[in-house]
């Protein structure tokens, strides 16, 4: 079955917003399952992370509820690339988010992440 660009960018969309929700994020098998095996992020605290290590600090963490995800747009960048951005607001902190997103065998998974702080 071949899929249309529109339902891969919604899988897409659909998997961004997975990985913002607290009881995904603390279940290890679920990020696995979302992100690449060639993971990487840069963080809004200016960090890099492996994925081993998102892995791990995700399922720890103790936030309640998910950050809202505003201006969010999913964009073709390549055959089987999407890009997505979006501002984030977790209450706390606004930040500009950015995420590429590849089709790999096992289905659609987030490549490479960036966080960026929005001051102001």
């Amino acid at each position: 079955m071949t899929v249309q660009p529109d339902e891969d960018l919604q899988a897409v969309v659909d998997g961004e917003i997975r990985l913002l929700q607290p009881q995904v994020r603390r279940a290890p098998a679920d990020v696995d399952a979302l992100l690449d095996p060639e993971f990487s992020e840069f963080g809004a605290s200016g960090r890099r992370w492996s994925r081993s290590e998102i892995l791990t600090s995700l399922a720890s963490e103790e936030r309640e509820a998910a950050a809202a995800a505003h201006d969010l747009r999913a964009t073709w960048i390549a055959e089987g690339v999407v890009l997505v951005t979006y501002v984030s607001d977790d209450g706390e902190r606004r930040c500009n988010r950015s995420s590429i997103w590849r089709r790999t065998p096992a289905g659609w998974r987030v490549y490479f992440h960036q966080g960026t702080p929005v001051s102001g």
